[in-house]
């Protein structure tokens, strides 16, 4: 079960599943259509991710589904995890994950789809799938070595190795590492700060920034920011954003 909660301009959804916040179809299903539901609001301009408890961020997969070895139950939770975490990856506003305890497996994953990562200093991250015979589904494959690089990625993947806050922040896993309990305090500051930007602006910026992973050609990818920058102004917050600025005052921003 995934909780939803909207204050101001900031949703915060949290993964609330005790005892571990362990992911299943319908939990992967619900992610999927909170974050079509948030891309449709305008009016929610970031995201905070979290998870219940004190313990877990979450653990990922519940094992039990794949005790019996059902390749057909395999291939609907496959699809559902690289549908949600590709989906929480694209969205629109800001995502920040706010990494209140252990992140294991499909729940490394789901802080990898997120924008920004604040982790607690007692937790612990790993993506053990192959010591239990699976493997990253959620796209954990490619965007962990996107992160921390081959090397990094091959060693939590291929061996199993776990990585404390402190490690996950001087490898580039997390952007901060907060006291314990204070995660979800520093995201949603961070988040209030990710309002005060232009959501256009924004929105443009994060899928230029993804361009780079996926592979386009920079000179193709330096002539569509050209265009992006030219296409803001044809709406009124790029008038109001620079006009504040030289006014002396905040932007009033209408997301037009």
């Amino acid at each position: 079960m995934i909780e939803f909660a909207l204050h101001g301009h900031v949703a915060t959804l949290t993964l609330s599943r005790p005892p571990a916040n362990a992911f299943t179809a319908e939990g992967l299903q619900q992610l999927r259509e909170l974050v079509a539901k948030i891309d449709a609001n305008p009016e929610v301009r970031a995201v905070v991710v979290t998870g219940a408890g004190e313990k877990f961020f979450s653990a990922g997969a519940d094992l039990n589904g794949f005790a019996e070895g059902d390749r057909a139950h395999a291939r609907v939770m496959a699809q559902q995890f690289g549908s949600a975490f590709e989906a929480l990856q694209n969205a629109r506003p800001v995502v920040i994950a706010a990494i209140n305890g252990y992140a294991m497996g499909g729940g490394l994953e789901c802080a990898l789809a997120c924008d920004i990562r604040i982790v607690e200093e007692h937790a612990q991250m790993a993506l053990p799938e192959a010591a239990v015979g699976l493997l990253p589904c959620g796209c954990g494959t490619q965007t962990l070595p996107w992160l921390v690089g081959e090397g990094w990625a091959k060693r939590m993947i291929l061996t199993n190795e776990r990585v404390d806050a402190a490690t996950a922040l001087r490898i580039g896993l997390v952007e901060e590492v907060v006291p314990r309990g204070q995660a979800i305090a520093t995201a949603l500051a961070m988040a209030e700060r990710a309002c005060n930007v232009s959501p256009r602006a924004a929105a443009h910026s994060k899928r230029l920034v993804h361009l780079a992973r996926q592979g386009v050609p920079r000179q193709a990818a330096l002539a569509l920011e050209r265009e992006r920058f030219v296409d803001l102004f044809d709406d009124a917050d790029q008038r109001e954003g620079v006009n504040a600025f030289l006014e002396k005052r905040t932007p009033q921003w209408r997301n037009a």
